[in-house]
């Protein structure tokens, strides 16, 4: 599985430095092309412009949510198709539905836990 994930682009939508330095690491460690933004704005730029195959799109972000960066993604006939998990500190009840309502394709907590992060990009490629 290693050398098959070389091809993948992975788009990370992230505004903490950290989390973002360390999650990037990690996953081109594994293969990956990591693409980071810091913003939603960011995000929805970089997403048009790169088509990555998969975007982690953090909840809580600054300029424009990741809530809202997904719902305009999603609307764009650009980015629609590109699977969205979106990460979230805030693992409250309802949160799971209302990523599902704004488009996200899949659902995962912080801090991440990484096998199960990459499980669930492994099922986002699957479903492209």
């Amino acid at each position: 599985m290693e050398g098959s994930t070389s091809m993948y682009t992975i788009l990370l939508v992230e505004d903490n430095e950290l989390n973002r330095d360390m999650l990037s690491r990690r996953l081109t460690r594994k293969g990956y092309r990591v693409i980071t933004a810091e913003d939603g704005r960011q995000g929805i730029d970089l997403a048009k412009q790169n088509q990555p195959d998969v975007i982690l799109m953090d909840l809580s972000l600054p300029v424009l949510d990741g809530w809202e960066a997904t719902r305009l993604l999603k609307q764009s006939s650009d980015t629609r198709d590109i699977q969205v998990i979106a990460l979230t500190a805030h693992a409250m009840a309802g949160d799971a539905e209302k990523a599902f309502e704004a488009g996200c394709d899949d659902f995962d907590t912080k801090p991440v836990e990484l096998d199960r992060l990459l499980l669930k990009i492994q099922a986002a490629l699957d479903r492209k």
